[in-house]
């Protein structure tokens, strides 16, 4: 059963979120926020598996309060996925560096939402809209032009686990860059797994985010 946690300051939002997810055989909402600093504390005693997070809210905000969360080791196991109004808000792109693994905007169409729970729940990140790319590509591009961007060092890694890296920085799946690779998914996987404990990452959305910020890959490569 996956475990969701609601944080979202309109009580009618969290309501048509709770209706929609309770409907679902294996998933279950677990908790209501009305602002970050009580998602913070939800997550620390239900420990959900996937925190659906709106950034704009009174008090402690859906970034602050996703930075906090993936800042304790104990909610390690906890993901999550960002709401918004707007599909380039400017602050998406730290909350994916910081920690969340995905973003989506609140008229996501419902099967649209159900699956990303799904998908952040086992373990992926949700980087496959095109949104989520152009806003990626917004901030590299803005980001190199103002000298923000930070670098990283890759040399930990081998020239496979490089070209994997990409990839995922591109959007693909496990399966996408198995049959780009013409290896198994299992082996992509691999791949991917051992370059995020060798860069210390979260997950596949900050291995995205560090893709971009150490030049690895450039914005518009992939098309």
């Amino acid at each position: 059963m996956i475990k969701v946690l609601l944080a979202d300051d309109q009580a009618l939002v969290r309501a048509g979120f709770r209706a929609l997810l309770d409907a679902q055989d294996d998933i279950e909402v677990v908790g209501e926020a009305g602002n970050g600093a009580e998602a913070v504390a939800l997550a620390a005693s239900a420990h959900p598996d996937v925190v659906l997070m709106d950034i704009r809210m009174p008090g402690v905000d859906g970034l602050a309060a996703t930075a906090r969360i993936a800042a304790e080791k104990a909610l390690a196991g906890v993901r999550v996925i960002i709401l918004t109004t707007f599909d380039l808000d400017e602050y998406v792109f730290e909350a994916l560096r910081t920690g969340a693994s995905g973003f989506l905007v609140k008229d996501t169409e419902p099967v649209e939402l159900i699956r990303a729970v799904r998908v952040v729940a086992g373990g992926e990140a949700l980087l496959s809209p095109s949104v989520t790319r152009r806003l990626i590509e917004e901030y590299a591009t803005r980001a190199k032009h103002t000298g923000s961007g930070t670098r990283h060092d890759l040399d930990a890694l081998t020239d496979r686990e490089r070209e994997v890296m990409a990839l995922v920085a591109g959007g693909l799946s496990n399966e996408e860059i198995a049959r780009r690779l013409f290896v198994s998914p299992a082996t992509a996987k691999t791949h991917v797994s051992r370059a995020m404990v060798k860069l210390a990452v979260r997950d596949r959305a900050q291995l995205v985010v560090l893709a971009y910020e150490s030049g690895l890959v450039k914005p518009g490569w992939l098309g």
